[in-house]
């Protein structure tokens, strides 16, 4: 009898297959050659058939060359960290993909000369902020306050309260930050108060700036006190503002999360953001301020080694200049919209013969802006066990009061067709 195992094909002549060297243009070579001999494996296996290895291997290849994979963002944060933080606009995206071939990042196409690196990005930029004299961008948030330390404060000190000095994600806290430049922290205040005399009382020659933090990812409330930016200003050195989430302008959803017009209006020197928060584009770090201080930050030795690249200055003008962004589509969405798609969802699933009720929910805004603002808006209840099974599709959703809820704030509603797709594929 003739061994099946001899009418498995040929590595060469898989790699030759039509769709497999398609996928070897886009995936790479090693990436085909690893699935096809994976395929070769079961069947000599007798788990498939020596015919089934081209289509095996063909389903078992990733959509892209990166191993990460798209996401479903159903938890109800609209800004979640874990997740990449905020996702851009289909204008933004486009935008990066045009900007991934060579483009006149650094060059003017009139003149033939070298140009300034992100004018247009930084021109966006400006024009969102009119408050602003001078505007910068750099890698993420940190780098910007990194920057303002190295080149306001290094080898002098920065005065900051205690109930600012914030830790963040993985362990990573403000004034280990700070002390890494060289400066040195004046700390003031308590935990929960501190007051304009504290301030007072700190500044003095050896004085880089005082530094305000938005605790954006806590809250301190009952006995407290804080000192406002205009209160500061009149001190004598500049005021640094980190308002963390990237607000640019005050937003009604939000009227305790601070923006940097308004910060700037109040006599802040300088404002740091995050371009991957509320903004709802890249991750960069934005400096927006005093023109003067600005370009001194600007010709600091670091800001060569913070600067962002070609794709991210495409993506924060797109955001800029673009369409609204799916953070402010969800912030903006209405409850009665979602719960009426939770309830078109609902039904599908239960005619299917699945446990799926639509409910009322809360989501958050995440990646540490407006905390404790809740969200009214609504899911999809399914039981707990559907979780698990769901992230393995790629499909994230939250665990509450042993129900699985998919909450739909943060699905987009031509995301509702996919969402439904997954829920029906698990296992019952």
């Amino acid at each position: 009898m003739t061994d099946p195992r001899r009418h498995i094909p040929r590595t060469d002549a898989l790699l030759a297959d039509p769709e497999l060297a398609a996928a070897a243009h886009i995936l790479g070579r090693d990436t085909v050659k690893a699935a096809i001999t994976h395929a070769q494996d079961l069947a000599r296996s007798g788990q498939i058939r020596p015919g089934e290895v081209a289509a095996h291997a063909l389903a078992a290849l990733p959509r892209t060359a990166s191993s990460l994979r798209p996401v479903l963002n159903a938890t109800g944060v609209l800004v979640h960290t874990n997740l990449g933080r905020a996702p851009l606009s289909a204008a933004a995206i486009t935008a990066i993909t045009a900007a991934a071939g060579p483009t006149d990042v650094e060059f003017d196409l009139v003149t033939g000369a070298r140009a300034r690196r992100g004018r247009a990005a930084l021109a966006a930029l400006a024009a969102a902020v009119p408050e602003a004299g001078g505007v910068h961008v750099v890698n993420n948030n940190a780098a910007a306050l990194l920057l303002c330390a190295l080149a306001m404060a290094a080898g002098r000190e920065i005065v900051i309260s205690r109930g600012e000095l914030v830790e963040i994600g993985d362990g990573f806290r403000i004034p280990e930050l700070l002390r890494s430049t060289g400066a040195r922290l004046h700390e003031i205040g308590t935990t929960n108060r501190v007051h304009p005399r504290d301030y007072a009382e700190a500044v003095g020659p050896e004085t880089g700036f005082i530094l305000k933090v938005h605790p954006s990812n806590f809250q301190v409330t009952g006995f407290t006190s804080t000192v406002d930016t205009a209160e500061l200003v009149g001190l004598g050195v500049p005021v640094v503002v980190d308002i963390g989430s990237g607000l640019l302008r005050p937003h009604p959803l939000l009227p305790a999360e601070p923006d940097a017009a308004t910060v700037l209006r109040a006599g802040a020197t300088l404002v740091t953001a995050s371009g991957d928060k509320l903004l709802g584009g890249p991750q960069a770090g934005l400096l927006l301020g005093a023109a003067e201080v600005i370009e001194r930050l600007r010709r600091h030795p670091a800001a060569r080694a913070l600067r962002v690249d070609k794709l991210t200055l495409a993506a924060l003008e797109a955001t800029l200049r673009g369409p609204e962004t799916p953070v402010a589509q969800a912030l903006a969405a209405d409850q009665a919209e979602l719960l009426a798609r939770a309830k078109h969802l609902a039904a599908a699933l239960t005619e299917a013969g699945i446990d799926a009720v639509a409910t009322e929910s809360t989501a958050a805004v995440g990646g540490g802006g407006a905390p404790g603002v809740e969200l009214p808006s609504a899911a999809v209840s399914l039981p707990e066990r559907y979780a698990a099974t769901l992230r393995a599709l790629a499909v994230v959703g939250r665990v509450e009061r042993g129900r699985c809820l998919l909450d739909l704030r943060t699905v987009a509603p031509q995301q509702d067709p996919a969402l439904l797709a997954a829920v029906l594929a698990v296992p019952r």
